[in-house]
């Protein structure tokens, strides 16, 4: 996994993850890399991946079956989806159609 400076990385293992369940490859009910696992195979801190599951889990993406591990939660894709929709009519879409002004492209263009 590749991080960058702009962001912290234990968001960017939460975007990761959603970006997986977006994606179709985490489904719900599979299980999530444990904590040490993962951290091992993207060469972070367990800490970082744990701070990135407690978000996960507190925004309902995945859950903890104590002594089990980290699954995905029913419905997360669709959470996923329209928290991503909403951030992306929000944040970046408004930065997208200012550039598209400033730069004398129409939707024609874009086709």
């Amino acid at each position: 996994m590749d991080f960058n400076g702009n962001k912290p990385i234990y968001l960017q293992i939460c975007d990761s993850i959603c970006e997986r369940v977006l994606s179709g490859s985490l489904k719900d009910e599979d299980r999530v890399s444990s904590v040490r696992e993962f951290g091992a195979e993207i060469g972070v801190n367990p800490n970082t991946v744990a701070r990135s599951y407690e978000k996960l889990t507190s925004d309902g993406i995945i859950y903890n079956r104590r002594g089990i591990g980290y699954f995905i939660s029913p419905g997360a894709r669709d959470k996923v989806l329209q928290e991503q929709r909403k951030d992306f009519l929000e944040n970046e879409w408004p930065l997208l159609r200012k550039k598209m002004e400033l730069l004398g492209l129409s939707k024609e263009d874009l086709k």
